[in-house]
């Protein structure tokens, strides 16, 4: 069973929730989906929020493998994301490759604008965007590196650019596992839709790319027709 960890923001409940829906709606078999609530880690995460934590979630991903008991295969997702086929599909890419540490899809590219949802400031930084699917392999010596300590006393760049990782066990998950829309051209192929610019739920970006997925995702989930 695929452990499934998305980010949770105050500000955005309703984008989790339509995630989850599209997760559940597609998966081919069980799956279990964890809120990572900031007020829920009390317990293992003490840091102060950043001027750059864009989300309340934007360090508390890299918990993950220690949530996971250091075990297993754990997934961690942005909640501003949509799942349009079979979430158990990427477990491929470990059987192909078992011995990584982590599988990101690994994005080359600079944002087009410099501020994005809520005013928020779009940082720029090598790795960009890396670390918001994550596919853990929670019992590797990497994984285990990411203690609650380590979490709260590393700086946001040694998280994001994945330096608790060699480079070489850095697995590679194809782009339409988290194709950034607004940054991307319109991909009829996607798996993820990443609106990492911000999404339909926000009424400024309301017909933004790949919005009508989105909002069809949300009618589903409440049964409107």
């Amino acid at each position: 069973m695929l452990r499934i960890f998305v980010g949770f923001d105050s500000r955005e409940p309703i984008a989790f929730h339509v995630l989850c829906h599209s997760i559940l709606a597609r998966s081919s078999r069980p799956v279990t989906i964890t809120p990572l609530v900031l007020g829920h880690l009390k317990d293992s995460y003490t840091r102060q929020r950043g001027p750059t934590e864009s989300t309340e979630f934007s360090m508390t991903r890299f918990l993950v493998p220690y949530l996971s008991d250091y075990h297993g295969y754990s997934l961690f997702m942005d909640c501003d994301m949509l799942c349009l086929t079979d979430i158990n599909e990427m477990m491929q890419y470990v059987e192909a490759d078992p011995w990584k540490d982590v599988w990101v899809c690994q994005h080359d590219y600079t944002p087009k604008d410099t501020v994005k949802f809520l005013g928020q400031p779009q940082t720029v930084y090598a790795r960009k965007n890396w670390s918001s699917v994550m596919l853990f392999n929670c019992h590797n010596q990497a994984s285990r590196r990411l203690t609650p300590d380590y979490v709260n006393k590393a700086t946001g760049l040694e998280l994001h650019r994945l330096h608790w990782c060699d480079d070489g066990r850095i697995g590679k998950l194809p782009l339409e596992w988290n194709h950034l829309v607004g940054e991307y051209e319109h991909a009829a192929n996607a798996k993820i839709l990443h609106y990492t610019r911000g999404g339909p739920w926000f009424p400024e970006y309301a017909n933004c790319d790949h919005a009508k997925e989105w909002f069809a995702e949300r009618d589903a989930m409440l049964g409107v027709k």
